[in-house]
């Protein structure tokens, strides 16, 4: 992964598609939702070292301004805490012009994940996990 300004890590990129616009023309802001939960998701899985690791709180988003098809959408995170279970991932999600290069924030939001064991319940990050990743903060 790279890591850029801020200590941000790029995660994932997506390409819009005729599939994800909805009525208006604009990609479906559900769907970038999901894209930002999935990847989110994944890489708290890898912070943590643990597959189980769900979101329990995803913070207000606001769409600042629309993808439209063929927009590359490029998907950025960092580490803000970590708890005895739960790690806050802050991710934003930015559309890249092709021929300048240049980004245009679409959206950002806080995720909350928590580590759960096989009953469901929470259940605490490995000591040694945590303390790798209070280095990235």
């Amino acid at each position: 992964m790279k890591i850029g300004a801020n200590n941000m890590r790029h995660l994932s990129t997506k390409m819009c598609m005729t599939r994800d616009i909805g009525v208006h023309g604009n990609l479906f802001g559900g769907s970038l939702i999901s894209w930002l939960d999935e990847v989110a998701a994944t890489w708290s899985c890898d912070l943590c070292r643990n597959p189980n690791m769900v979101t329990v709180k995803i913070n207000e988003m606001v769409f600042q301004r629309p993808v439209k098809v063929g927009n590359q959408v490029s998907i950025y995170g960092k580490v803000k805490d970590v708890g005895n279970s739960s790690i806050t991932l802050y991710i934003e999600a930015k559309t890249k012009n092709f021929y300048s290069g240049e980004e245009e924030l679409v959206c950002s939001t806080i995720f909350i994940f928590v580590r759960i064991g096989d009953n469901g319940k929470a259940t605490n990050i490995n000591p040694d996990v945590k303390e790798n990743l209070m280095t990235l903060i």
